[in-house]
């Protein structure tokens, strides 16, 4: 849930990337998303 609602926003493009990052680290740590979702996501990004 958490992976499509960080996608929509990137995808969006209405987010500051410093801040997103931050939390996509903390979603990552605390296994709200796995390491290949993390992956994708920065993926869509850069």
């Amino acid at each position: 849930m958490i992976f499509n609602a960080l996608k929509i926003v990137i995808q969006s493009g209405n987010y500051n990337r410093e801040d997103l990052l931050n939390n996509m680290d903390f979603y990552l740590l605390k296994g709200r998303i796995t390491q290949s979702q993390y992956d994708e996501l920065n993926v869509l990004i850069l």
